[in-house]
Protein backbone atom coordinates (compact mmCIF):
# COMPACT_ATOMS: atom_id res chain seq x y z
CA UNK A 1 0.00 0.00 0.00
CA UNK A 2 1.19 3.49 -0.71
CA UNK A 3 0.52 6.44 1.53
CA UNK A 4 1.37 10.13 1.63
CA UNK A 5 2.97 11.55 4.76
CA UNK A 6 4.35 15.02 5.43
CA UNK A 7 7.75 14.76 7.14
CA UNK A 8 9.83 17.84 8.02
CA UNK A 9 12.84 18.44 5.77
CA UNK A 10 15.36 18.10 8.59
CA UNK A 11 13.93 14.66 9.47
CA UNK A 12 14.13 13.63 5.81
CA UNK A 13 17.79 14.68 5.73
CA UNK A 14 18.52 12.54 8.80
CA UNK A 15 16.52 9.66 7.37
CA UNK A 16 18.40 9.82 4.08
CA UNK A 17 21.74 9.86 5.90
CA UNK A 18 20.70 6.84 7.97
CA UNK A 19 19.53 4.97 4.89
CA UNK A 20 22.75 5.80 3.05
CA UNK A 21 24.93 4.51 5.90
CA UNK A 22 22.90 1.30 6.01
CA UNK A 23 22.90 0.89 2.22
CA UNK A 24 19.11 0.86 2.21
CA UNK A 25 16.37 2.95 0.68
CA UNK A 26 14.44 5.65 2.49
CA UNK A 27 11.29 3.55 2.05
CA UNK A 28 12.94 0.52 3.71
CA UNK A 29 13.93 2.65 6.70
CA UNK A 30 10.40 4.03 7.01
CA UNK A 31 8.87 0.54 6.81
CA UNK A 32 11.21 -0.65 9.56
CA UNK A 33 10.36 2.37 11.72
CA UNK A 34 6.62 1.76 11.31
CA UNK A 35 7.04 -1.94 12.22
CA UNK A 36 9.07 -1.06 15.33
CA UNK A 37 6.53 1.57 16.38
CA UNK A 38 3.63 -0.86 16.01
CA UNK A 39 5.50 -3.54 17.94
CA UNK A 40 6.23 -1.13 20.82
CA UNK A 41 2.60 -0.04 20.91
CA UNK A 42 1.31 -3.63 20.81
CA UNK A 43 2.81 -4.47 24.19
CA UNK A 44 4.66 -7.44 22.66
CA UNK A 45 8.10 -5.80 22.36
CA UNK A 46 9.27 -7.37 25.65
CA UNK A 47 9.47 -10.71 23.84
CA UNK A 48 12.09 -9.45 21.41
CA UNK A 49 14.02 -7.56 24.07
CA UNK A 50 14.23 -10.65 26.29
CA UNK A 51 15.18 -13.16 23.63
CA UNK A 52 18.58 -14.69 24.34
CA UNK A 53 19.14 -13.22 27.81
CA UNK A 54 20.24 -16.56 29.24
CA UNK A 55 22.28 -17.69 26.23
CA UNK A 56 25.75 -18.77 27.21
CA UNK A 57 24.92 -19.18 30.90
CA UNK A 58 26.31 -22.53 31.96
CA UNK A 59 24.77 -22.23 35.42
CA UNK A 60 21.17 -22.34 34.13
CA UNK A 61 19.31 -25.16 32.39
CA UNK A 62 19.13 -24.54 28.64
CA UNK A 63 21.57 -21.65 28.85
CA UNK A 64 24.48 -23.25 27.03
Amino acid sequence: MRTLVDIPDDDIDKLDALASRAGRSRAAEIREAVRAHLLRKSGQDWIGRGAGYWRGRGDLPGGS
